[in-house]
């Protein structure tokens, strides 16, 4: 019985039961699987329907008053419970939640973002008693400082929870076969090093940069940390048996 943190972007949704059909045979093989998920691409055509304007700053969504409710309303509430709803479907066991049930996702706002977090701590009790009644968490990426709810990154949670929960294998569920070098090949294994220096000529940036580090940091505690082509059926299985699938970073 291995603990498994999922991350399902929001770029790979359309494709998205084929990921749901892995996580729910693994959690029938007896395995603890959380799932976080994202949901930008939703959060902005909601916001588009709002008339609020969606900016970006290094990758991070600034989150102002007006927009706080909907990156809310749109990731834990429409994105967890369909993500929810399709896993129980399947044959699952999951229920949704975010960093603000039982406070276990506590952050500190970045007020040059609006309502933006950097993750603080995550109290994995919560997760723990779900998983032990066997559960399957499904975390929207809000976070609470005190009683004010921010808006945090996915990744970053997905790499936060899996250090929290000492997790086996992390997976980063993306709409890439992997970590890609200058010339697009996908690179099966990535150390610190390499990591740094990808990062320095600009290889890895944008969306990848985050997970990246992510993986970097779980694998620093023991976490086997992979990012894979989540738009591919079995992609998360092949994976996780040792077949040449995505990238392992660290």
């Amino acid at each position: 019985m291995k603990t498994i943190v999922v991350k399902v972007g929001g770029s790979t949704w359309d494709s998205r039961e084929a990921a749901l059909d892995d996580i729910v045979a693994l959690q029938r093989e007896g395995n603890r699987i959380v799932v976080v998920h994202g949901g930008g691409d939703m959060v902005s055509r909601w916001l588009e329907v709002h008339g609020v304007e969606s900016r970006f700053v290094d990758g991070l969504r600034v989150t102002g008053e007006d927009a706080l409710p909907v990156a809310v309303a749109v990731l834990a509430g429409l994105v967890n419970k369909q993500l929810v709803a399709g896993i129980n479907a399947l044959g699952g066991r999951a229920v949704g939640l975010c960093g603000a049930d039982g406070g276990c996702i506590v952050a500190r706002q970045r007020p040059e973002l609006g309502f933006v977090g950097d993750i603080e701590r995550v109290d994995a009790a919560l997760l723990v008693s779900l998983l032990d009644g066997g559960y399957m968490p499904v975390i929207a990426p809000i976070g609470v400082e005190g009683a004010q709810l921010l808006n945090i990154n996915a990744d970053t949670v997905a790499g936060e929870v899996a250090v929290a929960l000492k997790a086996d294998i992390l997976a980063f569920l993306t709409d890439v076969p992997g970590v890609l070098d200058i010339n697009g090949k996908t690179l099966e294994r990535l150390s610190a090093a390499q990591v740094e220096s990808l990062v320095r000529d600009g290889t890895i940036s944008r969306g990848m940069l985050p997970k990246v580090q992510a993986c970097l940091k779980a694998s620093g505690t023991g976490t086997t940390a992979l990012i894979v082509d989540g738009r591919e059926a079995k992609a998360l299985r092949s994976a996780l048996e040792g077949q040449v699938a995505g990238t392992r970073v660290g």
